[in-house]
């Protein structure tokens, strides 16, 4: 199996600094962070390549948490991938958009919408200095910050992947 890793991120200590601050008001406390960001880097993610092989570049590497999650995409690979994240940015769309300062997707966008909404989000994450982006259902992400209890269905975005 292939482990990603991302930019070069913060240091422990900066990466408890940031965790202890959070990343917006009514976050989940920092030991519910450490423990969602070890769960990620121990999971198995599954990957569809995009058609695009600029993708990456644009918009980001795109793993979901289950092998039938990433079938909605296309057919994933065969061999689920790890992956090492450090500052990911947390959250259900909404509070995803209000952190990056961008509107949500909305329906009826095509496929091209889609992915220039994508490269939005992720170059307005990078430069608040995330490496990815985890998204979680509202619900999910509302018990998550209750409770710390990790969902079972994760989409995960490495916004500035290194592939092998």
């Amino acid at each position: 199996m292939k482990r990603l890793a991302v930019f070069a991120g913060p240091n422990r200590h900066e990466m408890r600094s940031i965790l202890k601050d959070g990343f917006l008001k009514g976050k989940p406390n920092s030991a519910q962070c450490e423990k969602l960001i070890g769960f990620v880097n121990r999971k198995d993610w599954w990957h569809v390549p995009p058609v695009d092989p600029g993708a990456y570049r644009k918009r980001g590497k795109f793993l979901a948490s289950s092998f039938e999650a990433a079938e909605f995409w296309g057919r994933p690979l065969d061999e689920p991938q790890k992956v090492i994240v450090a500052k990911p940015l947390i959250g259900d769309e909404r509070t995803i958009s209000k952190v990056l300062g961008i509107a949500l997707q909305h329906d009826g966008m095509t496929l091209k919408q889609i992915a220039a909404h994508d490269a939005l989000w992720r170059n307005a994450a990078l430069e608040k200095g995330f490496d990815s982006i985890l998204l979680m259902a509202a619900k999910c992400f509302a018990e998550f910050k209750a409770s710390g209890k990790i969902p079972r269905s994760l989409e995960l975005n490495l916004l500035a992947p290194t592939l092998e």
